[in-house]
């Protein structure tokens, strides 16, 4: 047979292998799971038994599929009746007016055999009931859904088609042009925060679309230009990316960025913030003092870390020992994330504290109109880290003009020409390369240089400047 739910018919088991009902219920409101999915809870005060019985989703879906996005805001207990109903395949369907003081109706257990289908973020999945996960645990069941997808012809393709497909579904705003495609082929890639991929969230690339199609229509073109898309850009910011961006401005008001001269113990650190969507500028400062203790120093680190910063800071602190040779245990180092009220966590700030600790020990000043990113490992390794693209274009739009990122995130960075013109980017393998361009010219900075040399056996030099070489600008 047919079902119809929500004015909508569900087709036959003659046009597709199975009858039933697919059902997402983010799409509806209120408490789903109780009045719909498995009840329909119907009528007032008042109103007969056998009207109060209507199906829920599950007997709807019977001989199809139900699909449960978010399934992890479900409570345990929904979950283990959902399980429960799965299991036997059958439930009862108990109907009770939502202004009755109690007076129920109970059938006898009517058919619910169906396939589910559950949706749902990787870090929610704790909230999942064990009872239901042991019956989906591997085996093939388990699908982590990829976020992005290799940036070659075929899927650049498809990215065009979706352009087409998003302005045909809209069906009031323009197609697009050539350059005004190509702006949102690149929009995929720097959103995609890997390098040769495209993003695969797609629901914020349509809205790109979207805008840039309303702005075109109000300017009455007949084609979506290349400046709708950028102009669109622009205001389709993040209410993250809009409040780093207010951050920023108020601190280079205050002068809390420094873009010029030297300091010592002073480092400019980039951080993000909202799933590496929002780039920021963290100022950190070093400073030597005598030890409190009379047994040992410390590393006192402030600007609320958490907890993988502050192993991140302890990390340093073994290997900033080996780095100075100095005997640093009658001093406690004392580490400060300036003015980072939402908190600090990651180790990515790892490569900027080692240059502020040895900049405040050997008294070296540090350039400020350079910023920089990257985690560094106990044997002086920078490593690479997540959303370069995102703290590049923080350094850009706080006034620096070179920033050092992780030699392996050197092809991670998407830039148009005239954001490229703007910064030096320099990438470094090693700490000793960081410190070779961190560092002001001197006496001190050669001495370092030397005994690092020594420590992580490299040959330093000049670090080349990433721009248009094995990148793919366009027009800003």
């Amino acid at each position: 047979m047919d079902f119809k739910a929500k004015g909508e018919q569900v087709t036959s088991v003659q046009k597709r292998p199975f009858k039933g009902h697919v059902y997402n219920v983010t799409t509806e409101t209120g408490n789903l799971f109780v009045e719909d999915i498995l009840v329909h809870n119907s009528g007032g005060l008042g109103t007969p038994p056998h009207l109060r019985v209507e199906p829920g989703m599950i007997h709807r879906a019977s001989g199809g599929v139900l699909f449960v996005d978010e399934i992890a805001t479900l409570s345990m207990k929904s979950q283990q009746e959902l399980l429960t109903a799965m299991q036997e395949k059958k439930y009862s369907i108990t109907g009770q007016s939502e202004m009755s003081s109690g007076a129920m109706t109970r059938t006898d257990p009517i058919p619910c055999d169906f396939v589910l289908v559950a949706a749902g973020n990787y870090e929610d999945l704790e909230k999942v009931h064990p009872a239901l996960r042991s019956r989906i645990r591997g085996y093939g069941y388990e699908i982590y859904m990829n976020l992005d997808m290799e940036d070659n012809e075929e899927n650049r393709n498809k990215i065009v088609q979706f352009v087409a497909q998003e302005v045909k579904m809209d069906g009031k705003i323009p197609h697009f042009s050539m350059d005004a495609v190509k702006q949102i082929i690149f929009e995929a890639r720097k959103r995609a925060g890997r390098k040769s991929k495209l993003t695969l969230k797609l629901r914020d690339l349509g809205g790109l679309v979207r805008a840039a199609g309303d702005i075109a229509r109000e300017k009455g073109h007949q084609l979506v230009q290349l400046d709708d898309v950028m102009e669109a850009r622009m205001s389709a910011k993040t209410l993250e990316q809009q409040i780093v961006h207010k951050m920023i401005e108020e601190k280079k008001d205050y002068d809390v960025y420094l873009h010029e001269g030297t300091a010592i113990g002073r480092v400019n650190g980039l951080a993000v913030m909202a799933d590496s969507e929002a780039g920021l500028v963290m100022p950190i400062e070093a400073e030597i003092a005598p030890s409190q203790s009379i047994s040992e120093g410390k590393v006192i680190a402030t600007g609320k870390l958490g907890e993988i910063a502050k192993e991140a800071v302890q990390n340093v602190s073994a290997l900033i020992k080996k780095l100075s040779g100095k005997d640093i245990s009658k001093n406690d180092l004392h580490i400060q994330f300036l003015q980072s009220y939402s908190g600090v966590e990651g180790d990515s700030a790892s490569v900027s504290v080692a240059t502020a600790v040895v900049s405040a020990l050997e008294g070296i000043p540090v350039k400020q109109s350079l910023a920089m990113t990257g985690s560094l490992s106990v044997r002086g390794e920078v490593l690479p880290v997540g959303g370069v693209t995102s703290k590049v274009l923080a350094a850009i739009d706080a006034g620096f003009s070179e920033v050092i990122i992780p030699k392996a995130n050197i092809n991670d960075v998407v830039l148009t020409e005239d954001q490229s013109r703007k910064i030096r980017v320099l990438h470094a393998s090693n700490v000793a390369e960081v410190f070779e361009n961190a560092f002001e010219a001197g006496e001190a900075k050669k001495r370092l240089l030397t005994n690092l040399r020594k420590l992580v056996k490299v040959e330093l030099g000049k670090l080349p400047k990433v721009g248009l070489q094995g990148k793919e600008m366009l027009p800003s």
